[in-house]
């Protein structure tokens, strides 16, 4: 392919990213104005949020596996335009239930797209190229992951939140015309048939381990401690579905394992090569990604939070607010790019993630009832810096070693392991943050001795509604000291989850050194010279 074609059609393969990136952080912001509109329930607002992440999630690995067989550039179109389909019904959905059927559907287009983007990258570059391409395509994640509140709350605020959705159908042309007319179809044809019996155990994996994560703080991790409804029925029995729901996952994780083995060994293609999890490269990268993407959510969950419900900033200034975390990224993109063959890709990953853990904990130093917003920034860019240098780095070390024959494979196990990640931090540190928020201001309210009862309604409404309610006890002059001790309670909860994500990428670092990094090797890489002993 000429060389700058190949550039322009990075381009559009950033944009694609971009479309599934900034839509998964965009609806955080409309969700109020959609309860307004649609009038939905609790539990619906729930399922908008994470229906997506779910089916997300669970179809990585197959469609990964698959770009491999039909042609990575042919599932990536195909996953953009189910991507616009699906935005065109949720940016028309008349009610709750039909906006979440939309969000599933978009879940399966983003799962085509996210890990044949990673695949065309590592067929389409080579050598200290490769490494600029994953440095750009690493920071369009970290800085869409800024821009999607800031875009969000523009077109909420000054349009609706319809146009949340609807933004993706021109992004979406833009992308299937610039990808046709810039990229050049790869697959690797002696691939062999699609293992369908892998693809649905991955899927029921997957698909349980992340149901888990997400819903035990609200079903509960052992008794049901809420209503589980799917239509008209009713989880009828006291122990939660959340451990059944893992123990699900145990089951067909060991059946996926066995499987794949089993085909591997009568000369059969798999879902997945285990083989691969024999590159050191690919085993402790995919280790680190995981851990460290329980900690990268640390922000993005529950600081837009407190920057609306505690500080009481509208959807466009928490998203500009929001936007230091991209320009770090962006930032990131040129120091990584120019780093590519001088510095070892795995010292750069570890530079970005102590830039991580620095601003992260920068931030929750700055979090007050009463702090200035601008006290944030510096914080949240190092951190974005920090998301920039890590991220195309770390995926540049995971797939260096795999073959391009693989690489679908490859980019699916990797971006499988994120996924997880993100679930699991989700889980972790919502728990924490609303944990934390219940204990403290119970103990205040308490100390003012309000009633039991009081005090228990008091702390549902606000962890119940994520914050939401602290604005409707300041505006009553009987509850406005209620309201400083949630504001006080959700400062402290939102601080803690912060430092509870940098400790996960402490963790994750400490990962890190796991992962060889030998001059030989970078030396390998940067000549392009990856994959050709792996069998």
């Amino acid at each position: 392919m000429h060389s700058s074609r190949r550039w322009l059609g990075l381009v559009f393969i950033s944009i694609a990213v971009s479309l599934i990136i900034v839509d998964s952080t965009i609806v955080n912001v409309a969700i109020p104005s959609i309860v307004e509109d649609l009038g939905i329930t609790s539990t619906q607002v729930q399922w908008v949020q994470e229906s997506y992440t779910l089916v997300f999630a669970s179809l990585l690995l197959v469609f990964g596996s698959l770009a491999d067989r039909v042609g990575r550039r042919r599932l990536m179109l195909t996953g953009v335009v189910i991507f616009a389909a699906a935005s065109v019904g949720a940016a028309l959905a008349p009610t709750g239930d039909a906006l979440i059927l939309a969000r599933l559907i978009q879940g399966i287009g983003g799962a085509m797209i996210l890990p044949t983007t990673l695949s065309l990258i590592n067929a389409g570059f080579r050598g200290r190229e490769r490494g600029i391409a994953f440095a750009v395509w690493g920071s369009t994640i970290g800085g869409m992951a800024a821009v999607g509140p800031l875009l969000g709350g523009w077109l909420t605020t000054d349009f609706s939140w319809r146009w949340a959705f609807g933004i993706n159908i021109p992004l979406g042309i833009v992308i299937v015309i610039g990808v046709l007319l810039t990229i050049t179809e790869s697959r690797d044809r002696g691939a062999g048939r699609v293992d369908y019996v892998g693809g649905m155990l991955s899927f029921v994996t997957f698909g349980a381990l992340v149901f888990g994560l997400i819903e035990g703080r609200t079903l509960g991790w052992w008794s049901v401690d809420g209503d589980f409804t799917i239509g008209g029925w009713t989880w009828p029995w006291q122990v939660s579905p959340v451990p059944i729901a893992f123990g699900v996952a145990v089951v067909t994780a060991g059946a996926f394992i066995t499987w794949c083995l089993r085909r591997e060994r009568v000369g059969k293609p798999a879902l997945i090569t285990l083989g691969l999890f024999r590159i050191p490269t690919f085993r402790y990268g995919n280790i680190a990604a995981l851990i460290v993407s329980l900690g990268e959510f640390g922000l993005i969950l529950s600081l837009p939070l407190w920057l609306q419900f505690v500080l009481g900033l509208d959807a466009l200034h928490t998203g500009f607010v929001l936007l230091a975390l991209a320009v770090g990224s962006f930032v990131a993109s040129g120091a990584a790019g120019a780093s590519t063959g001088r510095v070892r890709a795995v010292s750069v990953v570890r530079i970005g993630i102590i830039a991580e853990i620095v601003g992260v904990v920068a931030v929750g130093l700055a979090i007050a009832p009463d702090a200035a917003w601008g006290w944030v920034l510096p914080g949240l860019f190092v951190y974005g810096f920090g998301v920039g240098l890590a991220t195309a780095q770390l995926t540049g070390v995971i797939l260096a070693d795999v073959p391009v024959a693989q690489s679908g494979q490859g980019s699916g196990t990797q971006s499988t392991s994120r996924q997880v990640g993100a679930a699991l931090g989700i889980a972790i540190l919502g728990t924490v943050l609303f944990t934390s928020t219940a204990g403290v201001l119970t103990s205040a309210l308490d100390a003012r001795g309000l009633p039991a009862n009081e005090v228990d309604q008091v702390v549902s409404t606000v962890v119940d509604s994520a914050g939401a309610a602290i604005e409707e006890l300041a505006a009553s002059s009987t509850t406005a000291a209620l309201a400083d001790d949630a504001k006080t309670a959700f400062s402290d909860g939102t601080r803690w989850s912060a430092f509870t994500a940098a400790g996960f990428l402490a963790v994750g670092l400490a990962a890190t050194f796991a992962i060889p990094s030998r001059r030989h090797d970078d030396a390998r890489v940067a000549a392009g010279e990856t994959g050709s002993d792996i069998s």
